[in-house]
């Protein structure tokens, strides 16, 4: 059974003062660690520091990055390369969020350069994929995923896939308030497990942890986990406040596949 992995994508919020104070309280309140979930926290870059001297060495909460350049250092101002990130103890780094591909202009063949940079620091990839409204509308959400998986992850070795996480956030539901249904979330994520098993191979596409991100909050967490389709969620808004991510965390630790 793949374990549940739950992300917390702070974005631009919070300094690094406020960060600390953050992370001493989560960490009262989320539970022991068990067996079958990880807790990951992404801060942006400047708390990235403090978030690691609250979390110690044997924090149940592990530390994550918001995005990472593809080149280890050069003449690339304003910019963050894996061997930085590394090196502040970042375990996991996000990858092709929705809002770097539609604010900053970022494709397929960028997000894999970061993904590639990633892999070879020895950080692991959460891969953002997903279809706007538009395109939902229009019936080509599984060309869409089929498309950016294949932008993402072609041409890697079967050995690094099995580190990449996959998060399934349709852009209609980011920030919005609108989540997807759990029945839309399971067909999207069937579909990406299909083309993996295609772009890689069948077993890869089994282990491969497929997460929902899209307006995730303690009230809808129970549901989307309850499928064996979704393996975790990427958080947004709700992981802003110590008690709805502490909640989430808490669902997410007695969780159990059912099989839908």
């Amino acid at each position: 059974m793949r374990t549940i992995l739950i992300v917390g994508n702070w974005k631009m919020n919070k300094t690094a003062s406020e960060a600390t104070v953050f992370m001493r309280d989560l960490l009262a309140r989320v539970p022991a660690q068990p067996a079958n979930l990880e807790l990951v926290v992404a801060p942006p870059f400047t708390a990235l520091e403090s978030v690691r001297l609250v979390l110690g060495a044997s924090s149940p909460i592990q530390l994550g990055a918001q995005d990472l350049f593809w080149e280890d250092h050069g003449a690339y101002t304003g910019e963050v390369s894996a061997p930085m990130l590394k090196g502040l103890g970042c375990r996991y780094v996000i990858v092709g969020h929705s809002e770097r591909r539609t604010l900053f202009g970022e494709r397929g063949d960028l997000i894999q350069k970061k993904i590639r940079a990633a892999l070879k620091h020895g950080l692991r990839p959460i891969l953002c994929i997903g279809e706007t409204l538009a395109q939902r509308d229009n019936g080509t959400t599984d060309h869409v995923l089929t498309q950016q998986v294949h932008d993402g992850l072609s041409g890697l070795a079967t050995e690094a896939l099995a580190t990449i996480t996959i998060a399934y956030e349709p852009v209609w539901a980011i920030g919005t308030g609108k989540s997807a249904t759990v029945e839309q979330a399971i067909a999207a994520h069937r579909t990406i497990r299909q083309v993996l098993a295609t772009v890689a191979s069948p077993a890869v596409a089994d282990c491969t942890r497929i997460l929902y991100g899209g307006s995730v909050t303690p009230q809808n967490i129970e549901s989307l986990l309850a499928s064996d389709q979704i393996d975790g969620a990427l958080i947004g808004g709700a992981c802003l406040q110590v008690e709805s991510f502490a909640t989430i965390a808490t669902v997410a630790s007695v969780a159990r596949s059912t099989g839908v």
